[in-house]
């Protein structure tokens, strides 16, 4: 038996059912699911912005955009020596981006995009796909941003898959499957909407709301 045409509205589906697609790399004809015992979130209110991190936010040598080259942006993030991005997983989430489902937080200065974070919003559920830096501290600052950006429009679920020790200094922890799956339910039965704020706040105002919440 043939496996189902991966489509967009499939891959939704699997979102909603807690699982996501891989590829084994970037030259990979093969799209695989995945459903780890072990799921990486970061809480919202647990987002941590280190002294060297505010400074650098505080710097101001950078612009923040939503969604200003989504495409752009999944590009970066696959241009790697190792990536689980390969062309059909490029072009679902470009289709996505279309339909108003799939959004990045950029980080520009000037004409060149230096760092993103890029995924899937459902719901109050945000599934934090992939990331990039082209400069120091630019995909951590994209990351400040975009928990700064949740919780104005009214997620309460952001998704990171998996942890690394990056994202483990700024507050990722790891929940098992079934915690997980009752986070994702609940999380989905809330209203939110990614584009609702299209205000970029200033470094201060996101280090102060931070501060408030963590």
């Amino acid at each position: 038996m043939r496996p189902p045409e991966l489509t967009p509205e499939l891959l939704i589906q699997a979102y909603a059912s807690g699982i996501f697609p891989m590829a084994e790399s970037r030259c990979s004809a093969e799209v695989f699911w995945v459903d780890p015992q072990k799921r990486g979130i970061l809480p919202l209110d647990g987002f941590h912005i280190s002294r060297s991190l505010a400074r650098a936010m505080r710097r101001n040598d950078y612009q923040i955009a939503i969604d200003r080259d989504f495409t752009g942006a999944v590009a970066a993030c696959a241009d790697r020596s190792e990536t689980w991005i390969n062309d059909t997983i490029h072009d679902l989430y470009v289709q996505l981006h279309r339909a108003g489902l799939a959004h990045s937080l950029e980080v520009w200065d000037g004409p060149e995009l230096i760092g993103a974070v890029y995924g899937v919003a459902l719901g109050g559920a945000f599934f934090g796909e992939s990331m990039f830096s082209r400069r120091t501290d630019a995909s951590k600052i994209a990351l400040a941003y975009l928990v700064d950006h949740l919780r104005r429009t009214g997620f309460r679920l952001f998704d990171t898959q998996f942890i690394t020790p990056h994202l483990a200094s700024l507050g990722a922890v790891e929940i098992s499957r079934t915690a997980y799956h009752n986070r994702l339910r609940a999380a989905l039965d809330t209203p939110a909407d990614f584009l609702s704020v299209n205000d970029i706040p200033t470094a201060q105002e996101v280090i102060q709301r931070n501060s408030q919440t963590s």
